[in-house]
């Protein structure tokens, strides 16, 4: 699986933007993908040290339209961490 098929997207919530700070930050990946791929992609995309990956699986949320229901996508997200001395990562440019 190549680096860019593993990072889907980044994730920006209030709630995300917040742990920026603190050098983590949130991706929707590849929902077979596996810690070590996502270290190994977001380090080859964006050029950072990272320290740690969590990863949590999002079940599909129930959606009605009108008498019809069904489920919205599962998905997966990752939190990740980076070193101490890494560069931040830029997912908004500066223009």
């Amino acid at each position: 699986m190549d680096a860019r098929d593993v990072i889907k997207r980044p994730i920006i919530t209030e709630a995300s933007m917040a742990i920026t700070d603190d050098k983590k930050y949130t991706f929707e990946v590849d929902v077979r993908a596996n810690k070590t791929e996502v270290k190994q992609a977001v380090e080859a995309i964006f050029e950072v040290k990272v320290k740690n990956v969590n990863i949590m699986n999002v079940r599909g949320k129930l959606k009605r339209m009108g008498k019809y229901a069904g489920y919205t996508k599962k998905r997966r997200k990752a939190i990740i961490t980076l070193t101490a001395d890494s560069k931040d990562i830029e997912i908004f440019t500066a223009e």
